[in-house]
């Protein structure tokens, strides 16, 4: 793979506060804004790191899910087959609109129940789109590991 993005996605309880500390944190300001979200993507080191409010029952701040972020659709059906050959709940979502980007993305779930997104964007959309995280954890309920 030529370059892989890590991705952290932060639910956050206070927005404002948590853009004014990663601002600082990373020294710059974030890359992409909307309302309750806002991206950074550093080259060093190469993370796309993501804060939000999502309103999701029981949900809390801190880390929300992780993923891969790669630059070409080649790159993602590798790591597409290797998630299929984990035997782990998966859900291939393929194109789509969500966090205000055009992109093709997938969902699986490791054995202690952290969430990854594989995905690769590819322009930017005014609206937030689908909220597919929520397709996948339906999906995990009707499919316990």
């Amino acid at each position: 793979m030529k370059r892989i993005h890590i991705h952290v996605n932060a639910e956050v309880g206070s927005f404002t506060s948590s853009v004014t500390f990663y601002s600082a944190l990373f020294a710059m300001p974030p890359t992409k804004t909307r309302e309750n979200y806002a991206k950074w993507m550093l080259e060093d080191p190469c993370v796309n790191f993501v804060v939000e409010v999502i309103d999701t029952p029981g949900g809390r701040p801190g880390i929300h899910h992780v993923g891969l972020q790669v630059d070409e659709s080649d790159e993602l059906d590798l790591i597409l087959d290797k998630m299929k050959a984990t035997s782990a709940p998966l859900l291939e979502v393929g194109k789509t609109v969500c966090c205000f980007s055009k992109s093709e993305k997938n969902w699986t779930m490791d054995p202690s129940g952290v969430r990854w997104e594989t995905f690769r964007s590819f322009g930017d959309v005014a609206e937030y789109g689908e909220k597919t995280l929520e397709e996948f954890a339906n999906y995990v309920s009707s499919h316990p590991l």
